[in-house]
């Protein structure tokens, strides 16, 4: 049995952690984990065995009166904690308090400011465009938190698996002996300003040297924030809340016991029409400017006539649908699939992306060969974490390379290039996507002081870039250049 107390009161960035993604969409949840966590941990744990199930947690917690069936309880017996609303476990002092001890405690004007406080930091992180949602009242005040399925509170359990604070083994469930790295609430919550749960929120996707900065900066020191993420987001202002919707409807897919397959209705950057594609949804992932969903199935360049991965940026979908596995419109491969219990997995997505650099994991890898002047290698190169594959290559292994993956006249021409090159300079491999955008465009920010050696293809394709920006600025290039800029702020 744990000894170890857990007591954070309820603020944002907590709330934000445990919602694990649209805190609009998913605060009723995040509330409910957060009177999980003190039922388990806090002073006013419930007695459960060591190895407990649902139906020993529901014992336990309602009343001797409230149903033992799955549907959702009517309203009983105001004693049982089914019966209390949302609004009381948030601002009650005890979890023990009933309703009408929090409406009596609430004509006390020191606690009905801090609420009303609190209040306010909720609608100003649930709307972004400055009207209180009608629904937000109805949460507070009329929604009876734990009035739901059992199903539901099934998935609360599943879900304080996924963020470690309980294990499971089949049905049964234990409590952690060590806590999960999550927020910490100042001790005046109400008093964070805005915007500052995202910070907190950080830890669920980032390396864990920068989650343990956010977790120990992220409340104000002395009245000031001292940490901010600036993370580029592309999604226009006007599509965040589609963004939000398709984010909710995949979190419900994934809670299904079988998940279905999805048609998407699509257009991706540089098409003027959609196209519809049924897929497997495996997971979200943000990289760079935005949020994707990865799939498997059919793609747009080639239908159901071969199967493979596919990222669909979220702001470009245009509609969602979820299908029976018997659809018609389900490629028999994928059915198949479905049968054999083969459907990929987001560990693959991770397996790709670690075997190679660049987000388009669906694409070969090749091999790329790069060289840097040793100044630039000693600021900005040496040193960094670009990608597992991404390590320095001695200089007299580069011949080898270049012989080993070119032949003919493409090789010839690139040994002399090599050995005009100083000794000095600084050389990497990695192994990336074919053709990867996000590569290319993490070297167009390097230039000029990296040089593609390989793949070939590459290296033209950069000396068309080259040369083709030269041709924008002739003006200036009829002029000697007499001082050069050595500094990059994005390296």
């Amino acid at each position: 049995m744990v000894d170890i107390l857990w007591q954070d009161p309820p603020s944002v960035p907590l709330f934000q952690w445990l919602a694990r993604g649209s805190l609009k969409q998913n605060l009723l949840q995040a509330i409910r984990l957060w009177v999980w966590l003190r039922l388990l941990y806090g002073t006013d744990r419930l007695l459960l065995p060591e190895s407990f199930t649902y139906a020993d947690w529901r014992d336990a917690f309602f009343n001797a009166t409230h149903p033992k069936s799955d549907a959702k309880p009517l309203l009983h017996d105001l004693q049982c904690p089914c019966a209390k609303t949302t609004v009381a476990w948030l601002f009650g002092q005890s979890l023990q308090m009933t309703q009408q001890e929090w409406q009596q405690d609430l004509q006390q004007i020191p606690q009905q400011q801090a609420i009303q406080q609190q209040i306010r930091i909720f609608e100003q992180s649930l709307d972004r465009h400055g009207a209180l949602p009608p629904e937000f009242k109805t949460w507070l005040e009329e929604t009876r938190l734990f009035g739901v399925t059992g199903r539901t509170l099934r998935n609360d359990l599943k879900a304080l698996v996924e963020i470690h604070w309980l294990k499971q083994v089949d049905q049964h469930y234990s409590r952690v002996q060590e806590f999960p790295t999550c927020p910490v609430a100042a001790p005046e919550a109400s008093e964070l300003p805005q915007g500052a749960f995202a910070n907190s929120s950080l830890e669920c996707f980032t390396q864990p040297d920068l989650a343990a900065i956010a977790h120990n900066l992220s409340d104000e020191i002395n009245g000031y924030q001292r940490f901010f993420v600036h993370l580029e987001y592309v999604v226009p202002t006007q599509k965040i809340d589609q963004v939000d919707d398709w984010q909710h409807q995949l979190r419900q897919i994934w809670h299904r016991e079988c998940i279905p397959p999805v048609q998407i209705a699509y257009c991706g950057a540089g098409q003027t029409d959609s196209c519809s594609v049924v897929v497997y949804p495996v997971c979200l992932y943000y990289y760079q400017r935005g949020p994707y969903l990865c799939a498997y199935g059919e793609t747009p360049q080639r239908g159901s006539t071969s199967l493979d991965w596919r990222n669909y940026r979220l702001d470009r979908i245009e509609a969602l649908t979820p299908l029976a596995w018997d659809d018609d419109r389900v490629p028999e491969a994928l059915k198949q699939m479905q049968t054999r219990n083969t459907l990929p997995t987001p560990e693959d997505v991770q397996t790709y992306m670690d075997e190679a650099w660049g987000f388009d994991y669906y694409q070969p890898p090749q091999l790329l060969l790069l060289r840097f002047d040793q100044e630039w290698d000693d600021r900005y190169i040496q040193g960094t974490v670009r990608h597992t594959t991404f390590r320095p290559v001695a200089y007299d292994r580069v011949g080898r390379l270049i012989q080993q993956n070119l032949q003919g006249k493409p090789q010839e021409q690139l040994l002399q290039v090599w050995q005009s090159r100083s000794s000095k300079d600084a050389y990497y491999q990695a192994w990336y996507r074919q053709d990867d955008p996000n590569v290319r465009q993490r070297l167009r920010a390097w230039r000029p002081r990296v040089e593609v050696f390989l793949p070939w293809s590459l290296r033209q394709r950069t000396a068309r870039e080259i040369w083709q920006e030269q041709q924008l600025y002739t003006d200036i290039f009829e002029h000697d250049f007499t001082e050069h800029d050595t500094t990059d702020s994005t390296v």
